[in-house]
């Protein structure tokens, strides 16, 4: 277990350390920044993997970070600039055109630029205002227009107030990332949930976050659970107060393993982790009517804003494409969904 890795558990330490010195003393703001950090690097490392895979099954794959990406205000500029205008000669449509095109060259950004392992390189001073202005606002967008994503991401504000920060911040995850490949390989352990282990670790350094109520469901629960309720494909799963979506993460996992057991009767075995559970790189060998059905499978409702965006991060970290987790008290009146649901998984004290 990595909770017993006292490396990982200094780095931790370490990390949350740095937050409070540079001037992040809230908990759920600390770990709402460093989320932010966790997601550009995993979005970064699973888009590279898709490639991998693509490239070894000669299947099309194209890249979140293949082409350019332009700033929310400046497509609205690009787009302005393009417009026909009313009365226009032939010669002002011509250079219209040639400043709009020249405009769009201007602005555009390589979105290669803004993987994490492009911008980790970088010196501190240049790193901030990168990272602030441009794959912030990106990963923001990540989804598209009109998801689900997007809308929840829409009000997140990236708060890291200095450069010196940021650049430590960035050099102990990749510290945290090292430890754990290093206990995958030495002790046996399948590379795990970052958002689970690491988020309930760093739970336990900020004492202070209990005032607050956030608390992730103790991994062996969620197993249990898990295999009480024997959740199979097909089946609509919520968690109508899901925090960082642990449960409905386990419900993926346990049906993904549930499959790849099946399929490894007849292939190859997959070895599961200290959980019992096949973990999601052997989502890969699911094929994609399968992955359509456990995409439309997990929802999940939270009242607290920060959960929302965390919960949505969380599934997508591990290739859950369109997450269904949405802002909702489903303990007021307003909420009426009736017999939507297969299986209810949640924390006993939010029942």
């Amino acid at each position: 277990m990595l909770q017993l890795n006292a490396a990982l558990k200094a780095l931790i330490a370490k990390l949350w350390d740095r937050f409070w010195s540079g001037g992040i003393s809230n908990p759920l703001s600390a770990i709402e920044q460093i989320t932010y950090l966790l997601f550009m690097k995993q979005i970064d490392e699973l888009d590279l993997k898709r490639e991998q895979d693509a490239e070894f099954t000669g299947d099309t794959y194209e890249s979140r970070f293949c082409g350019d990406y332009f700033l929310p205000s400046d497509r609205s500029r690009i787009e302005e600039m393009e417009k026909p205008k009313p009365g226009e000669s032939a010669a002002q449509k011509k250079t219209r055109k040639a400043e709009a095109k020249n405009e769009r060259k201007r602005l555009a950004i390589d979105k290669a630029t803004l993987r994490w392992s492009h911008f980790r390189q970088m010196p501190a001073n240049e790193m901030l205002p990168h990272v602030q202005q441009k794959v912030f606002p990106f990963i923001k967008e990540l989804d598209g227009d009109g998801s689900n994503f997007t809308k929840h991401m829409a009000n997140a504000v990236f708060i890291i107030p200095s450069a010196n920060l940021l650049q430590g911040a960035v050099q102990i995850i990749e510290e945290i990332f090292v430890e754990i490949e290093r206990d995958a390989r030495e002790e046996g352990h399948l590379f795990q949930d970052i958002q689970g282990d690491v988020y309930e670790m760093l739970l336990n350094e900020i004492s202070s976050a209990g005032k607050n109520g956030q608390f992730r469901t103790p991994r062996h629960i969620i197993k249990l659970i898990s295999e009480l309720v024997n959740p199979q494909l097909g089946h609509r799963v919520c968690d109508p107060a899901c925090g960082t979506a642990g449960f409905l993460l386990d419900a993926y996992q346990y049906i993904i393993t549930q499959l790849a057991r099946k399929k490894a009767k007849k292939n190859q075995e997959f070895e599961p982790d200290e959980d019992g559970f096949i973990r999601t790189s052997v989502s890969g060998q699911l094929d994609q009517n399968k992955k359509d059905i456990l995409e439309q499978s997990l929802y999940g409702f939270d009242f607290d804003s920060t959960m929302v965006r965390l919960a949505l991060m969380n599934l997508m970290m591990h290739g859950i494409d369109n997450p269904h987790v949405d802002y909702q008290d489903t303990l007021s009146k307003s909420f009426s969904e009736e017999a939507e649901y297969d299986i209810v998984m949640a924390q006993s004290a939010h029942i």
